[in-house]
């Protein structure tokens, strides 16, 4: 449960991906949990010289995230991009943000 209106103050983590080439990227992204066999890819596409924002709570395929456990994840890429994750956590009254330091990766 959250504390605010949905969907601004649902508890979410968002992937960015940052294409500063000149052709489209074609992104593919691994789940990793500590106790089963990855899940994946989540394909996505990062046009050129762009910054592309998913919330991790709306890839639903080949099956939807699951937030509550502990899970990593990687992207691959047909073109270089530079990725970053972050999240909102809205559980107690005053929420708060994270966010990686962001790493490029071919």
């Amino acid at each position: 449960a959250s504390h605010g209106p949905e969907p601004e103050f649902t508890s979410h983590h968002v992937l960015g991906l940052l294409n500063l080439g000149m052709r489209v990227a074609n992104a593919r992204v691994l789940i990793y949990y500590p106790r089963r066999a990855p899940v994946g890819p989540y394909r996505l596409t990062v046009a050129p010289r762009r910054l592309r924002r998913v919330r991790l709570n709306d890839l639903i395929f080949p099956e939807a995230i699951r937030l509550e456990r502990p899970y990593g994840l990687a992207v691959d890429s047909d073109e270089p991009l530079v990725a970053q994750l972050g999240g909102q956590h809205s559980l107690a009254k005053a929420a708060a943000r994270t966010w990686t330091l962001a790493f490029a990766a071919a």
